[in-house]
């Protein structure tokens, strides 16, 4: 049979009070009794004294004994009262883990006091308050990626059908917007490929010392014709020279998606700056936009698998909001940091360890 907590608790504590009292009550009703037999042995009684002496010494034990019957007896409703209380905050958690096990996220237990036991209920709450919000995420991961999959295959599959039954013929045209569906397919999957490789244990960064003006010049190479296409200004504000210890590759990377990004949501004419600031030990870089800004509650998600802010946007819009992911990991992967502050435009913030 299976003992709860509170039992073995009560078990417990009744053990070790009991026995406290007991090998006291023992040992104080043997030492009267030796040093009553001890007084007899060393001055002698006349005949009336050893009844007298007899029936004290019974008096003591008795009324020992009773002391002790009732201090046990009190002890033992003492210690079910102390293991209710201590148990039943932890019995409260263990039936809430048990339930967040089973996939009850809502779960939470009530918290009393400001000890250990307190702490230990905030610590689940907020475990199955971020467990929850997981769930929520990963649901609409899910059903995200398959949006993300079924549009374009939608596209070419009505784009073929309708040439296979003859109802269009392949122009250039009507092929090059099959090709550009496959196209925005195979970024999808590199982008989700990239993300389970960062995940990995085994990712590991090619680091070596790198000049940031260079850096920095071949990423606007990268994009340059882009904001030229839309007629958006790219500035870079002058600044010293500064050597990072940075994986090439995944550095320009990582510009190269912030500053894309940048341009999606910067309207024609608009302008987009990056400023670079030298903090002692770390290097601070500011990509700021004159787009059309984040929502205060949005911005606490731009960096999650597949959020997008304008859930109104398509595809080729909006992108499948994996870009900023993939900024933040990277960043991290480096040491360091990432954040986003939105106003009138959008500043993406960056910082590195030298």
């Amino acid at each position: 049979m299976k003992r709860g907590l509170q039992f073995r608790l009560s078990l417990l504590l009744i053990g070790v009070a009991s026995g406290i009292l007991l090998i006291a009550g023992i040992s104080f009703m043997a030492g009267t009794h030796y040093h009553f037999r001890l007084y007899q042995d060393q001055y002698g009684m006349d005949h009336s004294l050893p009844g007298l002496a007899y029936h004290l010494e019974q008096a003591l034990l008795q009324s020992m004994m009773w002391t002790l019957v009732g201090a046990v007896l009190l002890s033992i409703m003492i210690s079910l009262y102390v293991a209710k209380r201590l148990s039943a905050p932890l019995v409260e958690m263990k039936n809430a883990a048990e339930q967040i096990t089973r996939g009850k996220l809502t779960v939470r237990t009530s918290i009393r006091g400001n000890d250990e036991l307190a702490d230990l209920g905030k610590a689940l709450n907020h475990l199955a308050e971020q467990l929850q919000k997981q769930e929520k995420l990963r649901v609409t991961m899910t059903q995200d990626i398959a949006h993300e999959l079924r549009t374009p295959l939608a596209t070419l599959k009505s784009h073929m059908q309708a040439m296979l039954d003859q109802i269009w013929d392949p122009t250039p045209a009507r092929l090059r917007a099959c090709y550009e569906e496959t196209e925005r397919l195979i970024a999808l999957v590199a982008d989700l490929e990239q993300l389970t490789v960062m995940d990995s244990p085994h990712f590991r960064l090619q680091r070596k010392p790198e000049d940031l003006s260079t850096l920095i010049q071949q990423s606007l190479g990268i994009v340059a014709a882009a904001f030229m296409e839309k007629g958006v200004r790219l500035d870079v504000m002058p600044h010293l020279s500064v050597r990072l210890h940075v994986d090439r590759d995944r550095f320009i990377q990582v510009l190269v998606n912030v500053l894309t990004n940048a341009l999606k949501f910067t309207p024609e004419k608009g302008q987009v700056k990056i400023q670079v600031q030298d903090e002692n030990d770390t290097v601070l870089i500011a990509i700021q936009d004159t787009g059309t800004g984040i929502a205060p509650n949005d911005l606490p998600y731009v960096f999650e698998r597949f959020y997008r802010v304008d859930k109104s946007r398509n595809r080729k819009m909006g992108g499948a909001g994996i870009g900023l992911t993939i900024v933040k990991k990277l960043v991290e992967a480096h040491g360091g940091t990432v954040w986003i502050e939105s106003d009138k435009g959008t500043t993406v913030y960056l910082r590195f360890p030298k």
